[in-house]
């Protein structure tokens, strides 16, 4: 980790992260923008900790606070030591989730200016509270960018939105190559995981229908994901040459090197989609009950592959139709057509 912050070396701001991985890495665009508007602040985030390997690829954060605490968990003992531990440390805090929970630490750290927006009666907790008007700010990134800004600014909605920057260890990817026993062909990631529910997660005969056109064509094929994805994984890639099942099998950080050094990856709307965008891979972004307004890949070279049926986006955990047509109507040689045209494109402009 870095070293922590320092006293007098310009503002010391403390943001209070998310405690999902996609969140955390649409919040870089906030801390680009402060970064960008006060010179010479230094920037704190304060997270639960399998998020500060993600914290340290991002060359705006001088330090992470590590927050142990359960979901669902109030935790006032850890959020208590944390709070004393960050007294007189910090001029200002931005608290990024709406919850009363969140707010506490930097109550207690006795931090002088602590803004969010207002939710769940935290009227005591934030002196500098905002009001959030979801037409405006329609994205989960804008409303993070918005707390960094002047309130007659945020308001607008018509502010530059930094594009996340995940460093790339070079040194890593190469190991990982040898440990993981990787090939020389080009590769195509895959994710197959979402927090959220099934209704946002491409059927796993697709996945495996995809992975082996693809390894037919030439490219390898890596399935990422958490531990909870690794039976997914080997439903994908099990018996398939060349296609590997690293679900469980690398750490977070480790993902961002994996994913930097993919031709493309094909993706569930989730956390390692905004990953793979961030570590400047080319995504191809599948969405089902979920928006590709409201939570974008934030690169260029994204492609949204979306049937926009009638009754979706839902934004439910399972179909409430029973179906998932959404999902199961999006068929694996769409996204292989997509793949191919765009490798051809890739090979043009190389």
């Amino acid at each position: 980790m870095r070293e922590p912050l320092e006293t007098g070396a310009g503002e010391r701001i403390l943001v209070v992260g998310p405690s999902w991985v996609g969140d955390m890495v649409m919040a870089q665009s906030l801390f680009m923008t402060l970064k960008a508007r006060y010179p010479g602040c230094r920037i704190g985030v304060m997270a639960p900790a399998w998020s500060l390997p993600i914290l340290e690829r991002m060359a705006e954060v001088d330090e992470g606070v590590a927050l142990d605490v359960g979901h669902g968990e109030f935790g006032w003992h850890t959020r208590h030591r944390v709070a004393r531990s960050l007294r007189g440390r910090f001029d200002r805090a931005i608290v990024l989730p709406r919850s009363w929970k969140s707010a506490l630490v930097p109550f207690l750290a006795r931090i002088p200016r602590r803004t969010g927006f207002t939710g769940e009666q935290r009227y005591g907790l934030l002196n500098d509270r905002r009001r959030l008007d979801k037409a405006v700010l329609d994205q989960t990134v804008k409303r993070f960018v918005a707390l960094g800004l002047p309130v007659e600014k945020a308001e607008k909605g018509s502010f530059p939105i930094p594009r996340p920057h995940l460093a790339v260890d070079a040194d890593n990817l190469a190991e990982l190559r040898r440990v993981h026993e990787l090939s020389t062909r080009p590769a195509i990631g895959m994710m197959p995981g979402a927090e959220y529910g099934p209704a946002k997660q491409w059927p796993l005969a697709h996945f495996r229908a995809l992975a082996e056109s693809l390894v037919a064509e030439g490219f390898e094929v890596r399935v990422l994901g958490g531990p909870k994805d690794n039976e997914a994984g080997d439903a994908i890639a099990g018996e398939v040459e060349h296609a590997h099942n690293l679900c469980g099998r690398t750490r977070l950080a480790d993902a961002v090197d994996l994913l930097a050094d993919c031709r493309q990856v094909v993706t569930n709307d989730s956390g390692l989609m905004h990953v793979a965008a961030a570590a400047g891979t080319r995504v191809h972004a599948l969405y089902g009950s979920s928006s590709p307004v409201f939570t974008p890949p934030l690169t260029e070279t994204a492609e949204i592959h979306t049937l926009a049926l009638a009754c979706s986006p839902c934004f439910a955990r399972t179909c409430p139709l029973g179906h998932t047509r959404c999902l199961t109507e999006l068929s694996p040689e769409r996204l292989l057509a997509a793949l191919l045209g765009a490798e051809q494109r890739l090979t043009v402009e190389e």
